[in-house]
């Protein structure tokens, strides 16, 4: 259900390349953190050496006045949380920053992306990846950075003032760094697997939750409620168990480096009393030494830690990248016109889904300008797929599609798809007013034709329940349309089409959810709408069909009949038997 493309195996430094892209414009914040974490990391080195004179000198009578301690502590302090405040300012301004570039990347390459993007991925997964993922990552990776910039600086500092203070000390404490390497590179690749995996498991739970409220009443009405909790629970059980794998992972780094640090102690407590007992150094030389690497345990332990964010951060911001630079997009040709004259040819037309799923075989169809085509048959025959063709939702597996002479793969899709209005039984409304519904694509822009949006409403039989709402046609219909009934979203449909005036029309029995006085009315002003354009109808009910140019009756996915309605019952095929059984004769 959710398929997506496999994610190759790549470095840390690879995926941040990717990255980097993004956050390059806000170079300037990762200077100003980079400024921040310096003047932080000193002021942690100052504490460490502040130790040495207050222990050697400040017990001493007239060693200094007692004013400079407190003058000296809180300036330190004031200056290391003025830092810590331009460190976390700016790198959240570069994370917002390059948030907002990445997910406009994302949602410009998911608008132009192939239907198969739409049809392969569930929408909570798409959803989970633009929306969530990308912050959670995007957050999680600034976090290690500020992280990666403040406790190096000052391990740096740290390490330089103990080189300083004590060398064959300090490069004796070094030699337990590969260590800690190593044991950060192992637990971090377990960790991006984990991560990757656990990915996954939100999606299968989120389209757990997906269905169910899209299903609902199907849910409550055949009580399936225990099986979907039981759905549910299992989902919510793998992504429980990767999620404590996760932490389990994460965990264990912490007590390896902490044990480390405290043979690194210990190691330290005993030389340096050895030294200072042939070397005769200072009590205050000592204690600042110890307090330059107690300083230094935190801030490491933070590195330590820095593989998790970093792992789980390029994991969730990977898959959101994938969508913006991989994802497949449509492609079209530069032919464009203004206003098709709409001949469509189909040249033995072939749709396969899979090798054993023929949804159209062979099928050879002329549509000449003007004239209006039904099309007919059982579930399953192929009408649907058919109708998607003409936009070009998806191409055939075989075959040719021609529109006013140009195949089309050659035409610019904006200016072929701008040949078509389309009105489904499936009616899809944004929660936007009723006139940017009807204007949907001028909306937009701003430039709204109320007039237009008038007479359009007036067509499909919606004018008067419109003007009686409170904002008119400026009032919201909510989402999809859950302030309407069914039979005005359908007709809000049906007003879109008018207002589009497309030369082509695509009626997916466009008048399904309407009461017989609103069908009377609507079909009235579809034929007049129809008149003079190009119109393919599929239609379940017959007695929408009698007053079309021509009807082709699709089976299996085959054209099997082609005529007009008196022709199409006289012939007493698939045509006559379909129309008796509605009909009952």
């Amino acid at each position: 259900m959710n398929e997506t493309v496999p994610m190759p195996t790549r470095s840390v430094r690879e995926r941040l390349r990717e990255l980097a892209p993004y956050f390059r414009p806000t170079r300037w914040a990762f200077a100003a953190a980079f400024g921040g974490a310096a003047i932080s990391a000193a002021t942690e080195t100052g504490i460490a050496a502040l130790m040495k004179p207050l222990i050697d000198r400040g017990f001493v009578p007239g060693g200094f006045p007692l004013w400079v301690v407190p003058a000296v502590i809180i300036g330190l302090f004031l200056v290391r949380g003025l830092a810590g405040f331009v460190i976390n300012y700016a790198l959240a301004w570069a994370s917002n920053d390059a948030t907002l570039a990445m997910r406009r990347a994302m949602f410009a390459r998911l608008l132009g992306s192939h239907p198969s993007v739409m049809t392969q991925q569930t929408s909570s997964s798409l959803i989970n990846t633009v929306v969530y993922e990308l912050q959670t990552g995007t957050t999680l990776l600034v976090g290690a950075t500020q992280t990666l910039l403040k406790d190096s600086l000052t391990v740096v500092g740290l390490l330089g003032y103990m080189l300083w203070m004590n060398w064959q000390l300090t490069l004796l404490i070094a030699l337990l760094f590969p260590t800690v390497a190593w044991v950060m590179r192992v637990f971090g690749k377990r960790m991006h697997a984990v991560t990757v995996a656990g990915q996954k498991a939100t999606d299968a739970l989120a389209y757990v939750v997906e269905e169910n409220v899209l299903a609902w009443r199907l849910v409550r009405l055949h009580d399936a409620g225990d099986a979907q909790l039981g759905r549910f629970e299992q989902a919510s059980r793998k992504l429980r168990q990767l999620l404590m794998k996760a932490t389990v992972a994460a965990s264990s780094v912490t007590p390896i480096t902490q044990l480390l640090s405290a043979c690194a102690l210990a190691t330290v407590v005993v030389v340096a009393l050895w030294q200072s007992r042939n070397d005769g150094g200072t009590v205050g030389s000592f204690f600042s030494y110890v307090a330059a690497m107690l300083a230094m345990i935190t801030p490491l332990k933070h590195l330590a830690d820095v593989a998790g964010p970093v792992t789980r951060g390029l994991a969730a911001v990977e898959r959101g990248l994938t969508l913006a630079h991989t994802a497949p997009v449509e492609t079209g040709g530069t032919h464009t016109a203004q206003r098709a004259a709409g001949r469509i040819e189909l040249r033995d037309v072939g749709v396969s889904y899979r090798a054993d799923q023929t949804a159209l075989a062979g099928v050879d169809l002329v549509v000449q300008p003007g004239e209006a085509l039904a099309l007919v048959g059982p579930s399953g025959a192929g009408k649907s797929t058919l109708i998607n063709l003409l936009p070009r939702f998806f191409d055939p597996t075989s075959g040719q599609l021609v529109l006013d002479g140009v195949p089309l793969p050659e035409w610019d899709l904006a200016s072929l798809r701008s040949q078509f209005a389309l009105v489904s039984q499936d009616v899809v409304l944004f929660n936007d007013s009723v006139a940017a519904n009807v204007a949907f694509g001028e909306a937009e822009g701003g430039a709204i034709d109320r007039e237009r949006v008038v007479a359009a409403l007036q067509g499909a039989n919606l004018l008067g329940f419109v003007e009686s709402l409170p904002q008119g046609m400026d009032t919201p219909v909510g989402h999809n349309g859950s302030q309407l009934s069914g039979g005005q979203r359908q007709r809000l449909a049906i007003a879109r089409a008018i207002y589009k005036d497309a030369p082509i029309l695509l009626l997916d029995e466009a008048t399904s959810a309407l009461d017989s006085e609103s069908e009377r009315l609507v079909q009235s002003a579809l034929a007049r709408l129809m008149s003079g354009r190009t119109s393919i109808v599929i239609a379940h009910r017959l007695s929408t069909v009698e007053s079309v140019d021509r009807i082709a009756v699709l089976d299996h996915g085959r054209v099997v009949e082609l005529g007009t309605h008196a022709e199409l019952l006289a012939r007493g095929g698939l045509f006559k038997r379909l129309h008796a059984l509605q009909f009952h004769q």
